[in-house]
């Protein structure tokens, strides 16, 4: 989980973004003002998290820009945690803040096995 750590701390400072941990699960909270589930990209591949994010920048009713600052694009590529698995991540956005979460390989599908005495 480190590199993922060490990718999120060389984001830029107008990033914000939470990462927790479980024994499950790793969940990342990102904000991503004014992004949509329609204008989010998210896919996993290859070990890696793409995050690409497009923000509609309309000005509402008789206003226009005199400045602007607010990026339009937030287009992020992070390591996924060496015991992160792909599998059942799920992702949802709302009000400008996505959260994803990872499972950890073998959190969810650990098998029991029974061990049977022969002798007895």
């Amino acid at each position: 989980m480190s590199a993922l750590r060490d990718a999120l701390r060389d984001l830029s400072e107008d990033v914000f973004f939470d990462l927790l941990e479980s024994e499950d699960a790793y969940l990342l909270v990102l904000d991503v003002p004014g992004v949509t589930a329609e204008s989010l990209d998210l896919a996993i591949e290859d070990d890696r998290i793409s995050i690409d994010a497009h923000r509609d920048k309309e000005p509402s009713d008789d206003y226009q820009y005199i400045e602007e600052n607010r990026s339009l694009f937030l287009d992020v590529d992070l390591p996924l945690p060496d015991d992160a698995s792909d599998a059942n991540a799920e992702a949802a956005v709302d009000r400008g803040v996505l959260e994803l979460v990872l499972p950890k390989r073998g959190a969810s599908d650990e098998t029991t096995i029974e061990i049977v005495d022969e002798d007895t």
